[in-house]
């Protein structure tokens, strides 16, 4: 197990400037821009691990706990665990904190706690996970249509606790003007164009274009349509034909997620946004997250596609199987 982020060296000004400062005049660095780059979010969040490790941890979770302290600004705020899923800070989950979430999952069934924990007790790294954004002042978990994407950094700041932070699509600056990153926004109309097309060609000849490795819905970049029916049934995918025909319903991740089930409901409920864990064969199939959409074609069938989270960060987010 590695745990340990590097801090850089904009990190390490901060850290010097809260020792001289002093504790009540905390100010870490605030976004320059409205929108911010993964990269701005890792330092933040390493940030915030430099000064727990220099600090006592009492004071450094009061600070975290703080709406208007020093390491929140509305939407960008830090957040704090300990590898047995007790929240140990959240500005705005105050009612939950000291208690455990090791098995919270997001809208969709994503566990993002414990895969947080997870990437953060390998040394940390960019996650994702769908989450209500704050609404005056208050976020509201049980608000299940308000979830949506957020890319996140974990990192450990201790032996025994990690921190970590967010953004949204929409605070992201990776789709410049856009809601949503490129790769996302592309994989969306992928998913438009798919679903038109089955609809106005029917179930066979979309299958058999859906299926085609060098087809119409094989981008450039490697994305691909998939398409199943409510009951899992997998009927057209261009990489793994071997399993058509079959049910995947229950497939499950190492976390435990069946994301097939949470793809379908999805897509039965109208569509959208589904975060779930995939092997990636261009990391040889490690594990990664990957940001999933899906749409309905009728009552019958649905179809589905995907960017992994390496596609918007621009590094490398595969992680090890975690142990049984």
């Amino acid at each position: 197990m590695q745990r340990g982020c590097a801090c850089g060296a904009i990190g390490l000004f901060l850290i010097a400037s809260l020792f001289f400062a002093g504790c009540s005049d905390l100010h870490p660095a605030q976004p320059a821009q409205e929108k911010m780059s993964p990269g701005d979010l890792q330092m933040f969040v390493q940030d915030a691990a430099e000064y727990a490790g220099h600090t006592e941890k009492e004071m450094v979770l009061s600070q975290f706990n703080q709406k208007d302290g020093p390491f929140s600004h509305g939407d960008l705020y830090i957040y704090a665990y300990d590898y047995n899923g007790t929240l140990l800070a959240h500005p705005y989950q105050l009612e939950h904190v000291g208690t455990n979430r090791m098995n919270w999952t997001d809208a969709r069934g994503l566990p993002a706690i414990r895969i947080g924990a997870h990437v953060a007790a390998n040394g940390g790294g960019f996650i994702a996970y769908l989450y209500p954004s704050p609404s005056g002042g208050e976020i509201n978990e049980s608000f299940r249509d308000s979830y949506v994407p957020k890319i996140g950094y974990v990192c450990p700041a201790g032996d025994d606790w990690w921190v970590a932070s967010g953004i949204y699509f929409t605070d992201s600056d990776e789709g410049g003007d856009s809601a949503v990153p490129n790769a996302v926004s592309e994989m969306i109309t992928l998913v438009e164009r798919g679903v038109l097309y089955g609809r106005d060609q029917g179930e066979t000849t979309a299958f058999a274009e859906i299926s085609n490795k060098s087809g119409i819905f094989v981008d450039a970049d490697a994305h691909y349509l998939y398409a199943y029916d409510y009951n899992g049934t997998l009927l057209a995918h261009p990489h793994i034909p071997a399993s058509i025909g079959s049910s995947l319903i229950d497939r499950q991740d190492p976390f435990g997620m069946k994301m097939i089930r949470a793809l379908a409901d999805t897509a039965y409920s109208g569509g959208g946004y589904v975060v779930f864990v995939w092997p990636n064969p261009e990391k040889e199939n490690r594990q990664e997250l990957k940001i999933g959409y899906v749409l309905p074609v009728d009552e019958r069938w649905w179809i589905g596609s995907g960017v992994y989270l390496s596609e918007i960060t621009g590094v490398d987010t595969s992680f090890p199987v975690p142990s049984p």
